[in-house]
């Protein structure tokens, strides 16, 4: 009988502590629900919590669900003004090109003629040649604030 005993007392000094040595996780759902379960579940964030002590172990506080809110509301917002920054960058971008474009077009088209018929008043005339010079330099600075390094070479002519 005394070895039934102890068998017993042994037995029952362990299972207890297996119990508790088992692991607990914590997460929440896309819903806002709270779960608890002995498996750590697949994809989402969960956190581990003490059995004994109830608290969750990692040491770092649980934020409020208003907490948790006001920071997704702030990223959201965040990345919000980061898009809007990168559309407007972008039609920027695209102007800039079609400004260069036209700019470099007008050039060749001054550089190539030596004549340029013009429309003033209804009437039709030539450009004097200073008066072509001036369009040159007109396009010329167009081009070289729109194009960037690509500028360069038209720069030279």
């Amino acid at each position: 009988m005394n070895k039934r005993t102890l068998t017993l007392a042994i037995i029952l000094a362990v299972v207890p502590a297996a119990a508790t040595a088992a692991s607990v996780y914590k997460w929440t759902d896309e819903n806002g629900v709270t779960h608890f379960g002995d498996r750590e579940p697949t994809g989402k964030n969960a956190e581990r919590v003490s059995v004994r002590t109830g608290k969750i172990s990692g040491g770092q506080p649980q934020k409020s669900a208003q907490e948790q809110l006001d920071e997704l509301e702030s990223r959201q917002a965040d990345e919000a003004g980061k898009r809007e920054e990168s559309a407007a960058e972008e039609a920027r971008r695209k102007q800039r090109e079609a400004n260069c474009e036209t700019a470099r077009s007008n050039l060749d088209i001054l550089e190539r003629n030596s004549r340029i018929r013009i429309e003033e008043d209804g009437e039709q005339r030539y450009l004097s040649p200073e008066e072509i010079q001036e369009q040159r330099q007109k396009y010329q600075e167009v081009a070289d604030e729109n194009c960037g390094a690509e500028s360069e070479g038209t720069a030279e002519r």
